[in-house]
């Protein structure tokens, strides 16, 4: 089997994977804060707590889930992650029945640790991957995320009254079924697939995390990849709080952040041919530009439409942004390093997503719609900054060694 047949195998395990287990993503998201305002008595400014609880898992998890599949290789690591999720599917259904706030941020931060092995899967595609290939087995593992847009809001509708008068348990234990079909998926992975004698850098000595970090390519690549996922997160934890404050029903909530998912995910298809041919840098950009638009939009008011089209916009603009700095941090370290910078890089990621949804619930209450849309300018412009000083550094390094 040639190395691309197999890379492109892995990558369509992970994708079918991610497309099943990540939807518990998606159920915690968009209930996360809806459930919490059910469980609050008076301070409702702790909404979004649950989907912090979630990103502070996605966080904390980071590094351990990094070690754990490397240390037990990808198949059997990655089934340690189908049974946190599990686990944390269940404390989230327990704390519902018995009213418990903050038992229920617990349950979802359990559920966002299971969710940092699922944020491996990108590295792992990568990692299995020629050089040539990386960008496209990155892209192949989102891309299942297209299925997630699909399966995790039909969740959500059909399951969120299944265990009445006891709102949102069901969708909630439904992710101890998803986590149960992601590990049959899993179990279809090679135990050992590893390509590393592609890798030119693989021979080399492991560098300390100073010296790679300080690397302008890395350095701009995390800075974009975590303006571009905590404005995501930022905006999108607001916007069913802003929907259903605007009168819009709890269903038509969880479609916008259905269209949003699925414009996160759908250009994955293509997001690797597009980087391919225009560069890292160029795709990142674009993002960030997709990102100020959409908040231009739902500045322009908040009829249904405008918070549709806003997260659409919000998706589309995650998508290049996060798969293009990916792609320019999966190219800045070697395979004798990928362990230690991975975990890294999502601990610092994750950290920061969580604080901005927790932020989210925090400004939504204090100001409204309207600045947390305003946030988004500085922070994407201030990634734009960082993406020009590459590019004005390396035409220097370029001029001075022509």
């Amino acid at each position: 089997m040639s190395v691309e047949r197999e890379a492109r195998r892995t990558s369509l395990i992970l994708a079918a994977t991610q497309a099943i287990v990540g939807s518990a993503a998606v159920v915690s998201i968009s209930l996360g804060a809806l459930a919490g305002q059910y469980l609050l008595d008076v301070d409702k400014s702790l909404a979004t707590a649950p989907v912090t609880g979630f990103n502070v898992g996605v966080a904390l998890g980071a590094i351990p889930a990094a070690w754990i599949i490397r240390t037990l290789g990808q198949r059997n690591g990655f089934q340690v992650g189908t049974l946190v999720t599990a686990l944390g599917g269940f404390v989230a259904t327990l704390a519902l029945f018995q009213s418990g706030f903050w038992l229920f941020v617990i349950g979802l931060l359990i559920v966002g640790i299971g969710g940092a092995f699922v944020q491996q899967f990108r590295f792992a595609a990568a990692d299995n991957a020629p050089p040539e290939f990386k960008a496209r087995a990155i892209s192949f593992v989102l891309a299942g995320g297209v299925f997630t847009a699909v399966i995790g809001p039909q969740i959500v509708i059909f399951t969120r009254e299944l265990l009445a008068p006891v709102m949102f348990a069901g969708a909630f234990a439904a992710i101890i079924g998803l986590a149960a079909v992601g590990a049959v998926l899993i179990s279809f992975l090679r135990v050992k697939a590893k390509i590393s004698s592609h890798d030119q850098h693989a021979a080399e000595p492991a560098r300390t995390l100073w010296e790679i970090a300080t690397q302008p390519q890395f350095a701009v690549g995390l800075l974009c990849a975590v303006g571009s996922y905590a404005l995501m997160s930022f905006v999108m934890t607001g916007a069913p709080l802003a929907m259903v404050g605007c009168g819009f029903t709890p269903d038509e909530a969880a479609m916008g952040i259905s269209w949003h998912v699925m414009a996160m995910f759908g250009p994955s298809f293509f997001t690797g041919a597009l980087i391919s041919r225009f560069g890292k840098e160029t795709i990142v950009a674009t993002g960030l530009v997709l990102l100020i638009a959409c908040a231009i939009v739902a500045l322009s008011g908040i009829e249904l439409w405008q918070f549709w089209t806003s997260l659409i916009l919000l998706g589309l603009g995650w998508n290049f942004g996060f798969i293009g700095a990916t792609a320019m941090v999966a190219g800045s370290y070697r395979s004798s390093e990928k362990g230690k910078v991975q975990g890294l890089h999502d601990f610092i990621l994750f950290g920061s997503v969580a604080f901005g949804s927790l932020a989210s619930g925090a400004v939504y209450n204090a100001w409204g719609w309207e600045m947390l849309n305003w946030i988004v300018f500085p922070v994407a412009g201030l990634c734009l900054i960082g993406l020009i000083g590459l590019a004005v550094g390396r035409r220097r390094f370029a001029g001075s060694h022509g």
